[in-house]
């Protein structure tokens, strides 16, 4: 299995189990007092479960399954997997930070966090449709 493989995958099951556990303390009754900047992380978990869980684990296993391009480069070139990954992982974590202050702070000019969040995911994905998209192919012709 592949570094960058395993790296997608293992970050998925921890994003997996933190979205977990903020999908349980967002099920707690209103009137437990839990710091204000949880009850407004429904956004966070959100992602949490869609980017970091569903599609880390489907990339990492796309990275890994897909038909290969070529033998001396099987799976593309790998400084855009791990530039993929890390740009997806900082927009995910900038989320994180980013959706309870926007939505609990009073503070004009946070939304610049939310947008470079999006920006760095959204590049991330690009980055590695661009990394998968020869591997999905009719027949390998060797090379």
């Amino acid at each position: 299995m592949p570094t960058l493989t395993r790296w997608y995958i293992k970050s998925a099951l921890v994003y997996l189990a933190v979205a977990l556990i903020l999908a349980l303390l967002l099920a707690l009754p209103a009137t437990i007092n839990l710091p204000l900047f949880i009850r407004f992380m429904s956004p966070v978990y959100f992602h949490l479960f869609l980017v970091g869980w569903v599609t880390q684990m489907i990339f990492g296993v796309i990275y890994w399954m897909f038909p290969i391009i070529t033998r001396v480069q099987p799976r593309g070139n790998v400084q855009i997997g791990w530039l993929s990954y890390i740009l997806l992982n900082a927009g995910l974590l900038l989320r994180m930070l980013g959706e309870p202050l926007v939505a609990t702070q009073a503070v004009a000019g946070l939304g610049w966090l939310l947008i470079v969040s999006a920006l760095l995911q959204w590049l991330g994905v690009v980055l590695f449709v661009y990394l998968a998209w020869p591997r999905v192919k009719e027949k390998y012709r060797g090379g």
